[in-house]
């Protein structure tokens, strides 16, 4: 046995039996985090000596992975997959498995000096897809309702984040989260609760987002007459209906307490006279929460300084 390999075998003898561990910590601190099927890099805090190291060992969970030396010594499960930098002592792990996932230990013997030895933990996982939305399939209508969405994928799920209409869903007085935040309940629902969900399902390695349009049926409510209030004889005048509704409202006006037979959400005088003066009310109905509102708009005429007279 030369010299060279003589201080190597007796570094080796007196680390394992009194415990030297000289430069404890050459991996930079961990976790790392790798995707199935994918690659991750061990790289090591040493820069490439003047002399080659005289042993480089890298092991899983005390199982050797690769021991180079005077040659090779590559784990069963590993060929092909590693490939070793024998001048920083990084390892090249490939092709990862779920059952990759664990701690990992490099042990460098320099040539001539104690060896130096650092662990680090390595996370795999399976990435996200097919990520969903549910929902009981069901006709919701406001203050009488409630239902859930539940959040669903594949892979290694490691967070899920909800959002509606593009912010953060937070809980109320209404809306809860189960534990894992897979499910939101809402109960029960009012019209704030209609829109787009988004569920954002991660891990360390992979994100996926994915939405949902929750219909709420509501209103009619903040039912709204625009138009003017008073107009010269002769001139023509609009006046649209409004209301905030699920599904949208449908419409019917009445003046002075008459039925005008007009029946959608714009009243449309062409020639203003004495006969189209008074009080119009309009009405909006939903037909699925079977709710109505009405408003009313006082119309007047006018000529100059005199007002124009209902002819009711």
């Amino acid at each position: 046995m030369d010299e060279k390999m003589l201080r190597t075998a007796v570094l080796l003898i007196l680390s394992g039996y009194l415990g030297i561990c000289v430069g404890e910590g050459i991996l930079p601190p961990g976790p790392l985090s790798g995707g199935v099927a994918g690659t991750v890099m061990f790289t090591t805090t040493l820069r490439p000596a003047e002399s080659p190291f005289s042993s480089v060992s890298w092991s899983f969970r005390g199982g050797n992975i690769i021991t180079s030396a005077e040659g090779n010594h590559t784990g069963a499960g590993y060929a092909n997959r590693i490939s070793l930098d024998r001048a920083t002592g990084a390892l090249e792990l490939r092709n990862l498995v779920l059952e990759d996932s664990g701690e990992y230990t490099v042990t460098i013997i320099p040539d001539g000096e104690p060896q130096k030895q650092g662990k680090t933990t390595l996370n795999v996982y399976a990435l996200i897809s097919g990520a969903t939305i549910r929902s009981p399939a069901a006709i919701l209508i406001e203050e009488k309702s409630s239902t859930n969405l539940t959040c669903e994928a594949s892979g290694s799920i490691s967070t899920r984040v909800w959002m509606k209409d593009g912010r953060p869903l937070n809980p109320s007085d209404r809306v809860s989260f189960s534990i894992d935040n897979r499910t939101v309940f809402i109960q029960p629902v009012n019209s704030s609760n209609h829109g787009t969900y988004q569920c954002r399902v991660s891990n360390p390695v992979s994100t996926m987002t994915v939405a949902h349009n929750l219909t709420v049926n509501f209103g009619p409510h903040n039912i709204s007459i625009t138009g003017p209030s008073a107009a010269p004889p002769g001139q023509k005048v609009i006046l649209q209906c409004t209301a905030a509704s699920v599904p949208p409202a449908t419409f019917s006006w009445m003046l002075n307490g008459n039925e005008t037979h007009v029946n959608s959400s714009l009243y449309i005088i062409e020639r203003l006279g004495a006969e189209n003066i008074g009080n119009y009310t309009c009405t909006a109905r939903n037909m699925v929460t079977l709710q109505e509102n009405s408003t009313v708009l006082n119309l007047r005429g006018y000529d100059g300084g005199s007002c124009l007279k209902s002819t009711k």
